[in-house]
């Protein structure tokens, strides 16, 4: 639908950036929540995800995912996540989004 389109300057506005995740576990009292330490090479930073139905912790660590890496903080089971970890869906299986060659964490996507 034509509402739902955003314009390239809307778009420029998202920064989405690679990053590694450096550790990662289930939050207590969720069926569905992850919290993940993702390096970006310059910081650190921890995000709440609710993959936990499609990953175990330790099959993240490691991997480089794409994160939405200046949304706003929230809080989800009182933790606080900064960023937004990208999945594909198709209402049964999710994928994380990852890089297909190894670039450097930090790096931007484009």
């Amino acid at each position: 639908m034509e509402e739902d389109r955003i314009s390239i300057d809307e778009f420029r506005k998202i920064k989405l950036r690679v990053g590694k995740v450096v550790s990662a576990e289930e939050v207590p009292n969720s069926s569905k929540l992850l919290k993940l330490i993702i390096s970006f090479k310059d910081e650190q930073r921890q995000v709440v995800a609710g993959i936990k139905n499609h990953y175990k912790p330790e099959e993240l660590v490691g991997k480089k995912l794409i994160v939405v890496f200046n949304l706003k903080p929230a809080k989800l089971m009182g933790l606080t996540s900064d960023g937004m970890i990208l999945a594909a869906s198709d209402g049964e299986k999710l994928s994380v989004l990852t890089v297909d060659k190894d670039v450097d964490e930090g790096s931007y996507v484009s």
